[in-house]
């Protein structure tokens, strides 16, 4: 069942997807070399408690993971993309992280995924964490009143066709409120002028995401961690996205989002910028 929301409860949606970017925020600036993959998990505990906020992934079980998973954000590196499973891994010097976080706050929830680059950025992995944010954005700009699902897919598709990426269907945006995923799955490849009219009060999660040689995913034996068939790199960008009467309303966007930047202190680049 798809639920329109309230301009109401958006705003509380808001208030959850505003918290959201801070924390994916200080993900990016902590992501350093020689910082362990579990330092970041347990920060972003620390966050969501003092919030009084709760993890949407915690206990999560759905059918193509090996649950419950028991951490409160993915952290994929270079090769995995989705679901990374936290664990006992120092970054190092150019690793690409993306970072991926939802959350519940009063019963309402946003979920966002950024990718960042440890150290020293290579131009080839700013180029695939560019092409995610340019299809974000493309697909942020058509969700409105009167167009169609597949107007959203396409613009994403397109954007990967520019960049000479491969698209793969199995994962992709989703509809989101008052759970994680709600119905509607958004592909990340499709044709414009299909699919359900889009309307007022419409919530979905827009989350593109690219592999630079391959379409195909294996999973790791962890049963969570999914990375590219092939062992390329990957990117992830997510918002989570309200239409409105007027323009789409993103709620999960960051205070100075700049696009991807490399982690850390020890020289920040961004994407959009580089």
């Amino acid at each position: 069942m798809i639920e329109l929301k309230t301009p109401a409860e958006i705003e509380r949606m808001h208030v959850a997807g505003r918290f959201v970017a801070e924390v994916l925020t200080e993900v990016g600036e902590l992501a350093d070399v020689g910082v362990n993959l579990l330092d970041l998990e347990h920060h972003v505990r620390g966050m969501i408690e003092r919030r009084g906020a709760e993890s949407c992934y915690w206990d999560y079980s759905p059918s193509f993971g090996r649950g419950p998973f028991r951490n409160v954000i993915c952290l994929s590196v270079n090769d995995a993309v989705l679901h990374g499973l936290p664990h006992d891994y120092v970054l190092r010097d150019g690793d690409v992280l993306s970072a991926d976080l939802a959350v519940s706050v009063d019963g309402w929830v946003a979920d966002s995924a950024r990718t960042v680059i440890v150290g020293t950025a290579a131009e080839e992995d700013l180029r695939i964490i560019r092409a995610t944010e340019e299809a974000l954005e493309a697909a942020i700009e058509v969700a409105r009143p009167g167009n169609r699902l597949g107007d959203i897919s396409a613009a994403i598709w397109a954007v990967a066709r520019e960049y000479g990426y491969p698209v793969n269907t199995e994962f992709g945006g989703h509809g989101i409120g008052r759970t994680m995923h709600e119905d509607l799955h958004v592909p990340n490849k499709g044709n414009p002028g299909r699919g359900l009219k889009l309307k007022p009060g419409l919530t979905l999660a827009l989350e593109p995401w690219f592999a630079r040689t391959t379409d195909r995913v294996v999973y790791d034996p962890d049963g969570w961690t999914i990375r590219s068939a092939d062992g390329s790199r990957t990117a992830h960008s997510e918002h989570t996205v309200a239409i409105t009467e007027d323009a789409p309303l993103v709620l999960t966007r960051r205070a100075a989002e700049n696009g991807a930047a490399s982690g850390g202190p020890g020289g920040r680049v961004s994407a959009k910028d580089a």
